[in-house]
């Protein structure tokens, strides 16, 4: 059984009334993969717009395995903590994290959110000596199209993640860094300039897809329609 554990902010968790990228991952490889598999994690959640908590369960379509560790307005400085634990507990083999865009926006600067990356792979790995991780760029949102500075540290954040990424890759814990989705428009692909709608949920779990299939030869290219 391999067992994915999706991790991220906002636009991993989701809210009420929404597929997720996890889901149409999910069903990516129910058609693709060839062996057992499931998602895993310690939150099943979505979040409540409207009581501004994680507290619904209002997939809009709830019959998969909605498992992970994802919060809205969480970043990587908040998973560091939390990963090793999550590891352990639900015997994760692959992390796919979506994390950056709320650390950068608020909590700290590309040099030191690069450095939550490293504390957050070494967390996991002292859980898990042989865990793999694909990890997705920050996606440029509706603040960075108006905000030079802000663009400039999502920009920045990548490059150091990109390094860090191949620093830290190692034969028996290997790390991807899944391409950027390609074509991604804010104005088309989000519902806000930042989370993703139905074909910005189909973009972020075909950039996952991809780097495993390229990566790794786990399933086969994404298909949007068939997810």
């Amino acid at each position: 059984m391999l067992r994915f554990m999706p991790v991220g902010d906002s636009m991993t968790i989701g809210s009420a009334g929404e597929h997720t990228w996890r889901y149409r991952l999910w069903r990516h490889l129910c058609a693709t993969y060839g062996g057992p598999f499931t998602l895993v994690g310690p939150r099943e959640t979505l979040y409540d717009k409207a009581a501004e908590a994680p507290t619904s369960y209002a997939y809009a379509d709830p019959d998969f395995p909605r498992a992970h560790l994802a919060g809205w307005g969480e970043g990587w400085q908040h998973m560091v903590p939390l990963i090793g634990d999550a590891v352990r507990a639900h015997r994760a083999d692959v992390l796919l994290v979506s994390l950056g865009l709320i650390d950068l926006g608020f909590y700290t600067n590309a040099e030191q959110t690069a450095a939550n990356v490293e504390s957050f792979v070494a967390a996991a790995r002292a859980a898990d000596p042989r865990i793999r991780m694909v990890i997705l760029p920050v996606i440029r949102n509706i603040r960075a199209a108006s905000d030079e500075a802000f663009a400039a540290q999502v920009d920045r954040f990548n490059v150091l993640l990109a390094k860090a990424v191949a620093d830290l890759d190692q034969p028996r814990s290997p790390l991807l860094l899944a391409s950027l989705p390609d074509s991604y428009d804010i104005d088309t692909d989000t519902y806000d300039g930042t989370h993703p709608n139905a074909s910005g949920e189909h973009r972020i779990a075909e950039a996952f897809a991809e780097a495993m299939w390229q990566g790794w030869g786990v399933g086969q290219p994404y298909e949007a329609g068939t997810n």
